[in-house]
């Protein structure tokens, strides 16, 4: 039977809405370029010659620390779930998952607290060892403590997309591999490590993006890196300038893990493709290799979530009558609305760009939805100088155009319009791609059905797509939901004068030397965190 051959409008009100879209989403990285051609600022030279190398000298051990220790806890746990039976494996599947609901600023105060004279750990060997210890049990407010912390945060990204590689491998090339003499931990770095390159690879890529949007975990810790670089020149220097130059430093870092992470990809094939693979069955270890293998996973769970987890719920205890009222009901009322908000436009903007390339699937319309999400790979401090510095501008242009008093009041910068753009810079890809998952789950026959029988555009994208992917649309909120209900950085440079949110208010309590009184902020943030790894899991479970 003859193929019908498509034809599709190179223009529409689509591909004008989505380079529309495109053009605000590029706000931060046009502004950081055209800034760069201006002269730097006063304070330029003072950070160049005194503090630029101890930013690039910590930035880089920074990533190069979490990357190895990332790499080792995500891969093994990975690699042990996938292929071996032991007590817990089922559970530690899922249980490895949720240290990703815990920030990494709150892991670093919650930290601190439990290795502090006055935690349970040395209250506990002072009680009854009659043991006492001059300040905390181990000082990790450093670099290696910051490389500590931001490890057991994100290794679970590696830990995913790696579990995902393993379970997809195939059985034939373990077997073929064993037939040829090899043991297990042969096959391990001589078949399996290498097929599952590209996931690890990307695991760390995007643990490394985490990294360099850190904040919160090297303030408390006083290690300075080009993001505390940036708050540096903004707030206490007063230099925005400065502040661009070392966003654009901070870019490149960003852009080299992009181009490093895209060169070892590659076009190479990493799968089996003749259709004849056997799912990977799991081994039945010995007794105390079973014991070995719980206990690994265990430990790696007890540091990375379940000890902090019981420290803020101590802490909780103690504090939470003094704390949760009607102003604490009132921040979560502000961050969830902002969450909720943000969500929602991010869902909108997904299914317009969507659309667009579902109606006119050219390279340069597909190139237009590859940029709109490029966000989440640029730190948030960077987003917020890119944005701060041209609603700065727009502000003051309207002052001088359209009133004569100056306290007409802020329209753009330093309001809630500014942290919502930025949120939907920063998470556009959080909500696009379960979106994307969704459009392509259905296909294009149905729109294409509803287009023969005379049915408009809008009217076949409301009445026949929208109702199909409406699982998609909300999976897409729920991610960007908790991922603006954690963002701090951002957030901290753009939020109205005395606006507070969860995480705000959970640092700036921390910061302040009320750990205790942060824990109750911080819980509602890692509690919310778990629903969409919980969701994530399942999906994995299903594919």
């Amino acid at each position: 039977m003859k193929a019908v051959k498509r034809s599709y409008y190179w223009w529409n009100k689509w591909t004008g809405y989505s380079l529309l879209i495109l053009l605000l989403v590029a706000t931060p990285l046009i502004t950081i370029l055209i800034k760069l051609f201006d002269s730097p600022g006063g304070s330029w030279s003072h950070i160049a010659n005194t503090l630029l190398f101890g930013y690039f000298q910590n930035t880089i051990f920074l990533l190069l620390g979490v990357a190895a220790l990332t790499f080792l806890l995500g891969v093994s746990t990975a690699w042990l779930v996938s292929n071996y039976e032991f007590p817990g494996r089922k559970y530690f599947e899922w249980l490895l998952i949720l240290p990703l609901g815990f920030p990494g600023y709150i892991m670093a105060y919650t930290y601190v607290g439990i290795l502090d004279y006055t935690g349970p750990i040395q209250v506990f060997l002072r009680n009854t060892f009659d043991i006492h210890f001059k300040g905390s049990l181990i000082d990790i407010m450093n670099l290696p403590g910051a490389i500590f912390i931001l490890s057991i945060t994100l290794f679970p990204y590696v830990f995913l997309i790696t579990r995902s590689s393993f379970l997809q491998q195939s059985k034939t090339l373990q077997e073929a591999s064993f037939l040829l003499g090899a043991n297990r931990l042969k096959t391990f770095i001589k078949v399996a490590l290498p097929m599952a390159r590209p996931a690890i690879v990307a695991g760390i890529a995007l643990a490394s993006m985490e990294v360099l949007n850190d904040y919160g975990t090297v303030k408390y810790f006083g290690v300075n890196t080009f993001t505390t670089g940036i708050f540096r020149a903004w707030f206490s220097m007063g230099d925005s300038n400065t502040a661009i130059y070392l966003a654009a430093i901070l870019m490149v870092f960003v852009f080299v893990i992009l181009f490093l992470e895209s060169i070892q990809r590659g076009n190479r094939q990493y799968a089996a493709v003749n259709g004849l693979q056997k799912p990977t069955a799991r081994i039945h270890p010995t007794i105390g290799k079973k014991i070995l293998y719980s206990g690994i996973c265990l430990s790696i769970f007890l540091l990375s979530f379940f000890i902090p987890f019981l420290q803020l719920l101590n802490w909780v205890s103690m504090t939470w009558d003094k704390v949760v009222n009607k102003d604490f009901f009132l921040l979560i009322y502000r961050s969830f609305g902002l969450a909720a908000v943000s969500g929602l436009l991010i869902v909108v903007f997904s299914v317009i760009m969507l659309y667009a390339l579902r109606l006119s699937p050219f390279k340069w319309v597909k190139n237009i939805t590859k940029v709109a999400t490029l966000g989440y790979a640029i730190p948030g401090a960077v987003i917020a100088v890119g944005i701060m510095i041209p609603f700065i501008g727009l502000d003051k242009w309207i002052y001088g155009t359209l009133f004569s008093s100056k306290t007409a009041g802020l329209f753009f910068s330093g309001t809630l319009f500014a942290l919502v753009f930025a949120y939907i810079v920063r998470f556009m890809a959080v909500g696009y791609n379960p979106v994307e998952a969704g459009f392509q789950k259905i296909g294009i026959h149905v729109n294409e059905a509803s287009r023969l029988l005379g049915i408009r555009s809008t009217k076949t994208l409301w009445k026949i797509d929208l109702p199909l992917i409406k699982t998609s649309l909300v999976s897409g909120i729920i991610l960007v939901f908790v991922d603006v209900l954690k963002e701090l950085p951002l957030t901290l440079i753009l939020r109205p004068f005395n606006y507070q949110t969860l995480a705000t208010k959970a640092f700036d309590m921390a910061t302040n030397e009320m750990i205790a009184e942060s824990s109750n902020a911080a819980l509602i943030i890692i509690l919310t965190g778990i629903i969409p790894i919980i969701f994530l899991n399942k999906l994995i479970e299903k594919r």
